[in-house]
């Protein structure tokens, strides 16, 4: 049974990409706990606003490769889509039911659902270090979460949070199967387009608030769009590229810190001393994954 090579897990610029995505990325929940549209619209118009800017960055990238790249993966690039689509649509939802941090933390829980899938399917199996960082950062997970994990009306919310974190560890996997035939530029496009296909009826049918009722709405869309689609998750596409599946997902765990924090600022969602030591936990266990995976390469 092979072992994990996380080789690239010293990558400087992979992991300034994934620590800036994973912040920007924070803020999306904030975005769509004030959204004017309701959850699975809020889902369409985040990725579709942010359509033009992703298809002009992926055509100056490299016209001729990008329709080439849907080309030679068209059923690798329809999953991300779909994956990432469930993702989103679950996700907002379990935003609107729980708190940002709940939500945000438990949607993180993919890399259980990423090591396992690896280890099942794959037969890779990672090392003990790189365990070890795992179930610290998952424990910080825990103690963040605390004892509002079942707190009345928070059930289905923090069920969503799970569910999320499947479709998303999904989105990880393609992605990195996509790194070596695709630029992450082409990734964002095609499945950026795939998801708002997938969104549009979703939204429609569900019959939420679709448009926004305000100017301040639509800003905040945007905002959604550029900050988390564009600038969020492109980072993230690129690091996941560059950097082992397990050891991507871990770091992302900087996620639900940040978000617990700029909720706390602007949300008045308060931070207890748990919640502080937890995202300390979580932390201390990427830096344990990180070392671990800088050391195997040495």
């Amino acid at each position: 049974m092979a072992s994990i090579q996380p080789a690239t897990a010293g990558n400087p610029l992979a992991l300034a990409a994934l620590f800036a995505g994973a912040t920007a990325i924070a803020t999306s929940a904030l975005f769509v706990k004030v959204s004017e549209a309701g959850p699975v619209a809020t889902a369409f118009w985040r990725v579709f606003l942010a359509l033009p800017f992703l298809w002009a960055w992926a055509m100056l990238d490299n016209r001729r490769m990008h329709f080439t790249a849907f080309t030679r993966n068209r059923s690798l690039l329809i999953a991300a889509g779909l994956f990432f689509a469930g993702d989103l649509a679950v996700w907002h939802w379990s935003i609107v039911l729980t708190s940002v941090a709940n939500a945000t933390l438990l949607s993180n829980l993919a890399p259980i659902f990423v090591t396992l899938a690896m280890w099942v399917l794959w037969r890779k199996r990672p090392g003990g270090m790189f365990l070890v960082g795992l179930a610290a950062a998952l424990s910080g997970i825990v103690v963040l979460i605390g004892v509002d994990f079942g707190a009345p009306g928070h059930l289905l919310g923090n069920g969503l949070g799970v569910l999320t974190a499947v479709f998303y560890a999904g989105y990880q996997l393609t992605v990195t199967r996509l790194r070596t035939t695709a630029s992450t530029a082409s990734i964002m496009a095609w499945s950026g387009l795939i998801m708002s296909a997938a969104l549009l009826p979703l939204a429609l049918l569900s019959g939420e608030p679709f448009f926004p009722a305000t100017g301040m709405g639509w800003l905040k869309l945007f905002g959604l769009a550029l900050i988390a689609q564009v600038a969020g998750q492109s980072l993230i596409a690129y690091a996941m590229a560059h950097l082992p599946a397990t050891f991507s997902s871990v770091g992302l765990l900087l996620q639900p810190v940040m978000a617990a924090l700029f909720a706390w600022v602007l949300l008045s969602e308060i931070m207890g001393p748990m919640q502080i030591a937890g995202g300390m936990i979580v932390l201390a266990g990427i830096g344990i994954a990180h070392r671990a995976g800088r050391s195997h390469r040495e």
